[in-house]
């Protein structure tokens, strides 16, 4: 969206609420974006090295409402988080980013200074699914930590790498942790049809993984794939404990993801839970 954009109210020294030659009303968040200035000001978007668009009036509202209730340093410090989240990941950011991130990490280190801890228990799987938006976590939550002198626990890691992958597809953060909880789900079940204990690190995990996030995503998306009778023949002869566990474990994704699921991934499964035993 190209400016010049007209200042309406200048929330702090790097948000501001401005209307475009459209009269759209919006929330512009940049660095010193708001410094002295005025209302009635013009911002162009060559005034600026970086600038956020908010056009959803619902986020607007809850980024207002942020702006009012947190430290001024900490809104600019998200701003420069998310500055460098999209660097590193190369691509544009849904703008529900600056409101959703901002309130997590705001929550995360109160509950922090109030001695509260909360357990992440998809951070294998997430680290596993999201290796890139993993690592950007990881350098986000070291710059938090360094800029206010805390320690945010392991596990926030996972939490931000989550609000990455959903700036980054567009897909709500419900449906990711969904996913999540069904992959765990799926693995405790493995662990007992199998009467095994998963090594959550080891390189046949990572691939099982792996294989029930595309299943999920090719669900979704409704894509076919192509039968493998033969091979399901023999499977079946030859795994028959490991091929009827995959055919329970697409029952359960079935009726979770309330979509149906091509035979031929239970062949795909077999193979790979045989690899865990």
């Amino acid at each position: 969206m190209n400016g010049p954009f007209h200042i309406k109210k200048i929330l702090n020294n790097n948000a501001v609420v401005a209307t475009n030659a459209s009269s759209q009303e919006l929330i512009i968040i940049g660095k010193g974006i708001g410094f002295g200035k005025a209302l009635g000001d013009f911002i162009t978007n060559h005034a600026i090295d970086k600038l956020y668009i908010l056009t959803n009036e619902k986020e607007q509202e809850q980024y207002k409402t942020l702006v009012h209730s947190l430290e001024e340093s900490f809104i600019e410090l998200l701003n420069d988080v998310i500055t460098h989240i999209e660097e590193r990941m190369q691509t544009t950011l849904n703008e529900h980013i600056h409101v959703a991130l901002t309130d997590h990490v705001a929550f995360a280190v109160k509950r922090l200074e109030q001695g509260m801890d909360i357990r992440n228990p998809f951070l294998s799987e997430t680290q596993t699914l999201y290796p890139k938006e993993y690592t950007v976590a990881e350098e986000v939550i070291e710059e938090i930590n360094q800029s206010l002198g805390i320690h945010l626990p392991e596990g926030e890691i996972g939490f931000v790498a989550l609000h990455i992958h959903s700036a980054v597809t567009n897909k709500s953060l419900s449906d990711i942790n969904e996913h999540s909880r069904l992959i765990n789900r799926l693995a405790d079940i493995i662990e007992e049809s199998l009467s095994i204990k998963l090594n959550r690190k080891s390189i046949n995990y990572l691939r099982l993984v792996r294989h029930l996030r595309h299943t999920i995503e090719r669900v979704e998306m409704g894509e076919q794939v192509d039968k493998q009778e033969k091979l399901a023949k023999v499977l079946k002869e030859e795994y028959p404990l490991c091929y009827n566990l995959a055919w329970k474990l697409i029952k359960v994704m079935q009726n979770t993801l309330n979509k149906p699921i091509p035979e031929a991934e239970a062949v795909y499964l077999t193979m790979h839970l045989q690899r865990l035993t």
